[in-house]
């Protein structure tokens, strides 16, 4: 007997009728069903047949009606074995004696008392379960399954959902013929195969140009760090297998951003049309000033002229009053292009202000874009780049680098017995406590569900051990309150020191097996590794 089960069976049995050729008869259907689940092959029950023999059968004595009573149940549930005994009890023949098995009782055949005597007859077993029929039941269920398959093919291939809605109406028929129904389905698998393909190579190309859009805004934007690092978290997230929690986490923090992206490039926009204003404004005011100058120094010679030909006082005063009228003139020109130029100056420098803060909030949003969220600890994407720094730092100094990561004991209990949310104030309870007690260098991140990892610069392995062990008397002392249940927080970690041509992330696992073997021993435990 197979370890298969009975609708992997009923599935290769189909499988079979396509690749052999055959009509999908019952025959067919039972015969290959039972090869595959190395079942007998016994010819078909022939139950019309026996129970017009059950009802020739005399009834006069309670043992006869009793026989043909076992007969007919027998017959009722395709049972050879019953069949056999009923028909040899009626008879006065004893039957081989059964051999008992777990959970099927033996009674006594009920004969005429001056027959042979009573003989222990097995109770008809209830019928096992054998290959589904090619029923409108089961042909309902292959109609739903192509429909809930249908979503993931896409809508786009018209030829192809015409053929969906054909086989689905044909499996759907009260009387649906089987030799149809298979020649629809192998014509559907074909274009399935097709259409599941298509779908995805689609999905690897729209993968693939998403890629080389965030490749491109990265480099387009060398200097502006917080697109640089959208463009990081994105390139991070689009990487199969995809989530939806991730995508929709990414989603919610770039709203954000783009946001303040688009209030900045207003502001920009705005600074800019200033500063056309101002130039503009400038170059007129120039003009100005260069057509009043050369009036000024015009009349300026002229009035000299008139001075060096008077002969009296009284022929020279109107010309200093002319000379001093325009004087003033030209002061007065002057005083009112500084001062508009001194305006419009400070306005852009008043909107420069505006955009230097909008960067600022760039910046600190897109910081966020590689931190957790619930606990605020870096997250994947910003261990990675931590890692590489501290790494980096460990290259050119020389300096010791610890690597801890520690795991919440028995957290799916917590989660379990209190509930998710409580678990997630455990884990930022955790966080807190730990941020609070370690050194400013240090550096906490979110390294999966309830593992962090924590990075400790200028720190030996013995040290960073110690590190550990003084976290977790820490623990001890502030309880985390779930309502006003008092729960003991603890962990396990694991401490490895980075060692010469040693990568961040093999480190890592080095104090992941450390953390694993902490595990083994007990648990609230630290090891080195």
């Amino acid at each position: 007997m197979t370890d298969k089960k009975p609708f992997e069976i009923a599935r290769e049995t189909l499988k079979q009728l396509t690749t052999r050729k055959l009509s999908p008869t019952p025959l067919n259907y039972q015969r290959i069903y039972n090869e595959i689940a190395e079942l007998p092959n016994e010819p078909a029950f022939p139950a019309d047949r026996l129970r017009d023999i059950a009802l020739a059968l005399p009834t006069k004595t309670p043992g006869q009606q009793k026989q043909r009573g076992l007969l007919e149940s027998a017959i009722n549930q395709l049972n050879w074995e019953g069949v056999k005994n009923a028909l040899m009890a009626y008879g006065g023949f004893s039957p081989p004696a059964p051999v008992p098995s777990a959970g099927i009782p033996l009674v006594d055949s009920v004969l005429p008392a001056a027959s042979k005597p009573a003989v222990a007859v097995p109770l008809i077993e209830e019928p096992k379960i054998s290959a589904p029929a090619l029923t409108a039941d089961f042909f309902g269920q292959i109609a739903r399954l192509i429909e809930y398959a249908q979503p993931a093919l896409g809508h786009d291939d018209e030829r192809f959902n015409e053929q969906t809605q054909t086989l689905v109406q044909a499996l759907r028929q009260p009387d649906a013929n089987a030799v149809e129904v298979k020649q629809l389905l192998v014509n559907y698998g074909h274009r399935l195969s097709f259409a599941a393909e298509d779908q995805a190579e689609i999905k690897a190309m729209l993968l693939k140009l998403l890629h080389l859009i965030i490749e491109n805004i990265s480099h387009l934007s060398v200097d502006d760090a917080w697109l640089k690092g959208q463009a990081d978290a994105l390139m991070a997230v689009c990487v199969p297998p995809l989530s939806l929690r991730q995508l929709d986490e990414v989603e919610q923090r770039l709203k954000d951003v783009i946001f303040k992206q688009t209030e900045s490039k207003n502001r920009v926009v705005q600074a800019q049309e200033e500063m056309r204003q101002m130039l503009a404004t400038f170059i007129e005011r120039l003009a100005s000033m260069t057509e009043s100058t050369s009036g000024f120094h015009t009349q300026m010679e002229t009035s000299a002229r008139l001075i060096e030909q008077a002969k009296t006082i009284e022929e020279i005063a109107p010309v200093l009053k002319e000379v001093v009228s325009a004087t003033r003139h030209m002061a007065q020109d002057s005083r009112n292009a500084r001062d508009s130029l001194q305006g419009m100056k400070q306005k852009v420098e008043a909107t420069e202000v505006q955009i230097a803060k909008l960067h600022q909030e760039l910046d600190r949003v897109s910081a966020q874009a590689r931190h957790d969220p619930l606990t605020g600890a870096l997250n994947r994407q910003g261990l990675d780049e931590a890692v590489n720094r501290e790494v980096s730092k460990v290259r050119r100094t020389e300096a010791p680098l610890c690597m801890a990561l520690l795991d919440i004991d028995n957290f799916k209990k917590l989660n379990d017995t209190l509930g998710h949310a409580t678990g997630d104030m455990a884990l930022t309870h955790l966080a807190q406590v730990t941020r609070e007690v370690m050194r400013p260098q240090d550096t906490l991140a979110r390294y999966g569900g309830e593992e962090f990892v924590i990075l400790l610069p200028d720190t030996p392995l013995e040290q960073g051990i110690a590190a550990m062990t003084r976290l977790q008397r820490e623990l001890t002392k502030r309880f985390f309150m779930a309502g006003t249940e008092k729960v003991l927080i603890t962990f396990s970690a694991g401490v490895a020191q980075l060692v010469a041509n040693e990568s961040g992330a093999d480190a890592i696992k080095r104090a992941d097996h450390a953390m694993y073997l902490a595990k083994r021993a007990g648990k609230n435990r630290v090891l080195g590794g």
